[in-house]
């Protein structure tokens, strides 16, 4: 019963965590993608250790738990985190879509944090690496200062126009 009270109590936490401080994170990349493309901002790939990783857990309290990284991240990305826990119970298809990601991007060490672009080209979703970074001494302004300069080559593709439904006047024979 204790282990059944235990893995909720993680489960509902690591779920309020998700939206904590007015920040929106992702654990699934494929609705994060959507949502880069619907609001034309770039992906903010978190590679963490979020129960082990004191460096990762600084950047955290450091930066993104505070006022100016969520005015800044609400503008500027999509937030993904990417985690893999030592004590936390996680679902097999996010430990499989961290790992291959971790792959993907050469990540080696945590904190990382990837900045990237996803691309549909020949009907694959391809993410255009914008930049990384990891832990930065100097609280939220030094860090979105790195940041912005990573930023600072994105270019949002540009919006379909779109449809416009015209009536066709009907015409009166005589």
């Amino acid at each position: 019963m204790k282990k059944i009270l235990i893995t909720l109590l993680l489960v509902v936490s690591g779920v309020t965590a998700q939206a904590q401080d007015g920040q929106k994170w992702y654990t699934d990349v494929n609705k994060a993608i959507e949502a880069s493309k619907q609001e034309q901002k770039p992906l903010f790939l978190f590679f963490t250790g979020s129960d082990w990783c004191g460096w990762c857990m600084r950047l955290q309290s450091e930066v993104f738990k505070t006022p100016e990284f969520t005015a800044w991240a609400k503008d500027h990305a999509i937030l993904v985190e990417l985690d893999f826990p030592r004590r936390t119970p996680q679902p097999d298809e996010i430990k499989s879509q961290n790992n291959q990601l971790q792959e993907m991007f050469k990540v080696q060490g945590f904190p990382t944090v990837w900045f990237v672009k996803p691309s549909l080209k020949d009907g694959k979703t391809n993410l255009e690496q914008l930049g990384s970074t990891g832990y930065l001494a100097g609280g939220p302004s030094t860090w979105i200062a790195s940041a912005n300069k990573i930023l600072a080559n994105y270019v949002a593709d540009p919006k379909p126009a779109p449809i416009v439904k015209t009536k066709k006047a009907k015409s009166k024979k005589a």
